[in-house]
């Protein structure tokens, strides 16, 4: 059976800071109702391949296409329904949240951006409140009057306002705990077998990621060392750096870098000998 085409490519995408390298040569897809992880510690690239993806950044050199397009070529109101389609799940949802909004208006914001009229709003804000796990009543309540975990479903369900074809998430559950943690990742397992929604799920946690994703890139310092199905990775890891991270993770911990070095540029020989790709499988279990 053909495999379904790719939602999101990035071609040998680059990217520097100050002339330090922060991304280099960078290839992934990600498909519809796939989940692709991006691992590796702080400075390792990942936020930046995330902003990317998302057209936030424009690379320095490759390509970045989502459904065939640019998306950091797409304007705002002529490509209004392309962008929609691509969406975005902060690390830090009360951050990217008005304070003075109730969640039901940034939910209703995201609808209103998107073309759908105000007669409509309302409802579909219950339908995504209940879809996420909140309670429509919910809706009413300011960012200070929700925890961290019903601060993240809203999040997901502003991001989903628009049916979007792929969600971005950029550490979505790095401010949880270990059961808020998991009963979003079931969330999103459920939303993605449901609506057949692609992602992109940027972590230093392996214990989301295991749970989650259905392939994997391991980055160091800009550079995906490994790349293969999770649980082949998570079975056989063949690069010594992701043997040494998933060595020293425990079930709940997050990555660090087994080096100690905090200079990027001290962590990745960029002719790197161990880099190993394998064939995906079906999927998480």
């Amino acid at each position: 059976m053909t495999a379904p085409t790719a939602l999101l490519r990035l071609d040998e995408v680059s990217k520097s800071w100050s002339g330090r390298p922060a991304v280099r040569g960078v290839s992934l897809e990600v498909r519809a109702g796939e989940a692709v992880a991006l691992v590796g510690e702080s400075g390792s690239g990942k936020s930046t391949v995330a902003r990317l993806a998302l057209g936030l950044l424009r690379p320095d050199g490759g390509a970045v296409a989502f459904e065939g397009r640019d998306p950091a070529r797409l304007r705002a109101r002529a490509d209004r329904a392309v962008r929609g389609r691509l969406q975005f799940v902060p690390q830090h949802p009360r951050g990217s949240l008005n304070p003075a909004l109730r969640a039901g208006e940034a939910v209703g914001f995201a609808l209103r951006a998107h073309g759908v009229p105000r007669r409509q709003r309302a409802e579909r804000i219950g339908e995504l409140f209940r879809q996420v796990g909140l309670a429509p009543e919910l809706a009413r309540r300011l960012p200070r009057e929700l925890s961290g975990g019903q601060l993240q479903r809203v999040a997901v369900a502003r991001a989903l306002a628009t049916g979007p074809a792929l969600v971005v998430c950029d550490e979505p559950t790095s401010a949880l705990d270990p059961d808020t943690q998991r009963r979003l990742l079931d969330l999103l397992t459920e939303l993605r077998e449901r609506t057949g929604t692609g992602y992109l799920f940027v972590s230093h946690d392996l214990a989301a990621v295991a749970r989650f994703a259905h392939r994997t890139l391991v980055l160091r310092a800009g550079r995906v060392v490994e790349q293969g199905d999770t649980r082949v990775i998570w079975d056989e890891p063949q690069h010594p750096y992701t043997q040494a991270l998933l060595a020293a993770s425990g079930p709940h911990v997050a990555l660090r870098d087994p080096s100690g070095s905090g200079d990027p540029q001290d962590q990745q020989d960029p002719q790197d000998p161990y880099v190993r790709t394998t064939e995906p499988s079906e999927g998480p279990s």
